[in-house]
């Protein structure tokens, strides 16, 4: 359950084009039920509408065997009224608290396996969720959106139960430096429309709403005819409708009209300047200029022109901010929504960097492009790197639904489409026209105010509505649809050819038909050990984060450029132990993507200009963390609970030590680490997806097996290390947001007959969203946002490393910090003593093992799986062992597990938090209660 922040994403729309497309032909393969027209397909998703107004989208995809349901309601921020402001996304968490059919709404999730959360924006709510495809499930799922759209409690006591922890939620975005500037730079940018609002609201609105206010603001809004339901993945399109008929047809239209809205901010008559002075060690320039809406000619360049200046690293912005040193980093991004919105410009610099200098040269690249025009090979790239991210996401049909959400509240679904089709039209002397057009100081909202007697004025054209620009439209031709592949271990195992190229590359490789023809693949090479590792920690990682900056006589923009050319995801880099492959592409492209991909790591340049730079970005960053309460509090725990000698290369080192190692570091050390450890003759490759294995192989034994590394590879011996309890608490001024850790560590690996029984144990404790933790800080005592508890176990091949540990974490107000600890000690003391419950047992293995069969359903998670057990001597049927135990498990098994394991006085715990403000400032205690609520 979040909100969400305004974020640039890039939008597209030509009205001409538009018009000019051909009338619309029916994908629909079926009759609808009676009372259900269909309306518009496009590229295999087809819309319908009940009687009662509400929209359907139905996306069959057979190919993974899961199914996402996406509810949008057309209602957030801009919607409040005085007063009112952070009401959409205090009611979205509202909706998790049950209605009288249905009291505990996340358990019962929790009980069928289905991934869920809730979030709000600015023009729309959202509430999603994801699980194996099972029509039991899906029915059970309709049947909840039906109830709660108009049924759900919106109760006094639910309100007072979840105060604390949206206040809590509101605090955390407090302490982002970038945060609380946007929402400053927002305000400002807009006099009356409520795109200037944050969607968190103001404290004083979310602390003091009355529960009559919500639920008149719940029944304005929540009804079928303000709402379009998506449902995609594995499913009968024919049957889906019908259960979707049968689920939301009773519920019925309000009488009342739906409330329209007028509301627009003036043509902006000159500069405008915001100030923000907070704790903090970074410091960041912002500018924003007013755009058209989404369906506005000229958002399409303009969302190019974003592109082009935001681009890492061939953007102007990077160029010219970046590379010069003005700047640590620099991004842009554009609005696309409903009405007029904002692009925005953003440059981030050291605590001693020179602001005034970073700033002058932002806004002459910004506002001087006539100056010095886009030219058409910035265009081609940009237009490039666009179409590659629409034909990528398009090939994740769950990702598309969740996408949908976007377009539909810019005022309809296939604007998703429109606005990709647009970039053919983008042309170079559109994207300066804009750039002319907009880009001026008369239109721009900065730090400072400059008064003027001569104004330059833009005015924000009205867009058309969407009906208009999508008339006649029809898309493109659905992309193929991959086999309907079964993610069961067995079936993994079975489809699997695993061999070793030359002395020591394990490689396994899973071909199956994809959406779209997408293969992944990752790779590790391995080399060096503890004694030669020693004193060559920080070139180490440096060297590998540098590897893709500029390699094989290519700079850093034309490897980008490479890529994106091949319509490919590629990550390459390396750490101590290890270089990286990881990769995400067509079939088609792989074979000259792996081979600039192995050209690449084997040859990198490590060009000073980029090492300088890397350097500035590191340091900025460990600065700007330094007083952050969960960089605090986490390091202090890390360095206490380190074994490691002080030489050792697994030795924790704090923000000092690491600030001091870059300082040192020389480009020539980073050469050197390359020469005397990089190699790929041993290590794992693990390919899934669409290509030709035969040809494959033939490429992996021609690239990889000949490079020997010159220091051979020994993994490092990882042992259980006793560790007293201690309790620290650190100060950390001028943030709304504390922090809370607790640690205690346990021989574990995960080949222990105590590892099944122990993952059930921590999912119940606090590892499974509605958890022990969870129901008692968050949803009785109202005390965080977020609580949680992580299980780790050691994995080795020889089954003998053993450095496992338990950690908890959770956030709150630093008043409340106190309150928090002592809840979690109780729950965690009871959770020892009294063991779990029958009942807790079942929900949490059918829990697991829905996740574990959910991320089976990715074929990057299948190959990472199929790599680590290339490295641990492992096949599919280890993770099959996994899912027999849990079903098998006994509760006197769990509960004996745990009292081995675990004991309340051994549990550390580190907090940091503004706990000198706190006291001297009294706030209102939370208001127990207990209830349920979407997980964070």
């Amino acid at each position: 359950m979040r909100s969400h922040p305004l974020r640039p994403t890039f939008s597209a729309l030509a009205l001409a084009l538009a018009l000019a497309l051909p009338a619309q032909a029916a994908e629909s393969a079926f009759a609808p039920p009676k009372g259900v027209a269909a309306g518009p397909c496009v590229e295999g998703i087809c819309e319908y509408t009940l009687g009662n107004g509400l929209r359907v989208l139905l996306f069959p995809d057979a190919s993974k065997p899961t199914v996402t349901v996406n509810l949008t309601y057309q209602v957030g921020s801009v919607h409040e009224n005085y007063g009112e402001t952070g009401m959409a996304h205090l009611l979205e968490h509202l909706l998790f608290k049950g209605t009288p059919t249905h009291s505990d709404i996340p358990g019962e999730m929790k009980k069928r396996g289905i991934g869920f959360n809730g979030t709000t924006n600015v023009d729309r709510t959202n509430y999603y969720a994801s699980f194996p495809a099972n029509d039991d499930t899906l029915r059970w799922l309709l049947g909840l959106e039906a109830d709660r759209m108009v049924h759900s409690n919106v109760a006094q006591k639910d309100l007072d139960s979840e105060m604390t922890v949206v206040r809590n939620e509101m605090e955390r975005n407090e302490n982002s430096p970038a945060g609380m500037l946007g929402q400053r730079v927002r305000a400002t940018a807009f006099l009356w429309h409520n795109y200037g609002k944050s969607t968190i609201g103001a404290r004083s609105d979310v602390e003091g709403v009355p529960i009559e206010r919500l639920q008149a603001f719940y029944r304005s809004w929540y009804r079928p005819d303000n709402a379009t339901l998506i449902v995609a993945g594995r499913i009968d399109p024919a049957k889906t409708l019908g259960e979707i008929a049968q689920a939301f047809a009773p519920v019925a239209r309000p009488q009342t009209p739906l409330r329209t809205f007028y509301t627009a901010d003036p043509t902006q008559d000159g500069e405008r300047s915001v100030t923000v002075r907070r704790s903090g060690d970074i410091q960041l320039v912002m500018a924003a200029y007013h755009v058209p809406a989404e369906t506005h000619p000229d958002n399409a360049a303009l969302g190019v022109l974003a592109d082009i200046l935001g681009h890492v690293p061939s953007g102007r912005l990077h160029k010219q901010l970046v590379e010069t040193k003005l700047a640590a980093g620099a991004s842009s991004g554009t609005d696309s929504l409903r009405d007029p919105g904002l692009m925005t410009v953003v440059a981030g610099l050291p605590r001693d960097g020179d602001a005034a200098k970073a700033e002058t040269a932002m806004l002459a690249l910004m506002e001087n492009i006539a100056a010095t025009p886009i030219t058409q090979a910035e265009l081609d790239a940009a237009k490039q790197r666009i179409r590659n991210g629409y034909e990528l996401g398009y090939t994740d049909v769950n990702a598309v639904a969740l996408g949908l959400s976007e377009a539909i509240a810019a005022g309809d679904w296939r604007l998703y489409f429109l606005r990709r089709d647009a970039l053919d039209r983008v042309g170079l002397d559109d994207v300066n026209r804009v750039a002319r057009t907009y880009l001026k100081p008369s239109n721009r909202t900065l730090g400072r105010f400059v008064p003027t007697d001569a104004p330059d004025r833009v005015d924000i054209a009205a867009a058309p509505a969407a009906a208009t620009v999508l008339q006649g439209y029809t898309g493109k031709a659905a992309i193929a649809a991959g086999e309907q592949f079964d993610p069961t271990p067995a079936n993994i195992q079975a489809r699997t050819e695993t061999f070793t190229l030359g002395d020591g590359l394990r490689v396994s490789l899973l071909p199956k038909k994809t959406r779209g023809g997408t293969v992944v693949l990752t790779a590790r090479f391995r080399f060096g050990d503890a004694a030669s590792l020693k004193g060559r920690v920080a070139a180490g990682n440096v060297a590998g984060s540098l590897i893709m900056r500029g390699a094989a006589g290519l700079s850093r923009e034309q490897i980008d450029q490479r890529f994106e050319a091949l319509k490919t995801e590629v990550g390459i880099g390396g750490g101590l132990q290890s270089a990286n492959i990881g990769m995400t592409t067509r079939r088609e492209q792989l074979p000259e993507a792996l081979t600039l991909a192995a050209q690449i790591l084997r040859k990198p340049e490590y060009p000073q200009s980029e090492f300088e730079q890397f350097r500035l970005q590191s340091i900025t960053g460990l600065e700007a963390a330094r007083k952050e309460p969960g960089t605090v509090a986490g390091m202090a725990l890390a360095q206490y609970f380190d074994p490691w000698p002080q030489d050792h290369p697994l030795r924790t080192r704090g923000i000092d030590q690491s600030i001091a190692d870059l300082k040192s570091l020389k480009v020539e050390d980073l050469r050197a680490f390359h020469r005397d450890f990089y190699g790929s003759a041993e290590g794992e490759i693990s390919v899934v997806g669409d290509f030709d294995p035969v040809a494959l192989k033939a490429q992996l034994q021609s690239l990889f097996t000949d490079w020997r590394t010159p220091r051979a590879f020994a993994p490092i011996a990882t042992r259980y290390n006793d560790v007293a309890a201690r309790r620290e608490r650190f100060e950390t001024p001028d943030k709304a947001n504390g922090v809370l850790l607790a640690r205690s560590n346990l021989s574990l690996n995960d080949r222990d007959a105590d590892y099944p029984a122990l993952v059930v144990a921590n999912r119940i404790l606090g590892g499974g969203g509605a958890s022990r933790l969870y129901d008692r800080i968050r949803q009785k005592d109202g005390l965080s946002y977020g609580v949680s508890s992580n299980l780790d176990a050691d994995a080795s091949r020889s089954g003998r490393d053993d450095a496992g540990s338990l950690l908890i974490q959770a956030i709150a107000a630093p008043q409340n910090l106190d309150k928090a600890e002592a809840a979690m000690r109780e729950e965690y003391a009871r959770w020892i003593r009294d063991g779990i419950s029958a009942d807790e047992l079942r929900d949490a293995v059918a829990g697991l093992l829905t996740q574990r069969e959910q991320g089976r359903a990715s074929d990057g998670a299948i190959a990472g799986v199929l790599s680590s057990n290339l490295f641990l001597d492992r096949t599919m049927q280890f993770q099959a062992d996994i899912d027999a135990r849990l079903k098998t498990l006994t509760v006197e098994e769990v509960n004996a597990a745990i009292r081995k394991h675990f004991k309340p006085e051994n549990l550390s715990v580190y907090v940091a938090g503004d706990f000198a403000k706190a006291a001297s400032t009294p706030q209102a205690a939370p208001a127990p209660a207990a209830g349920a609520a979407t997980k964070p």
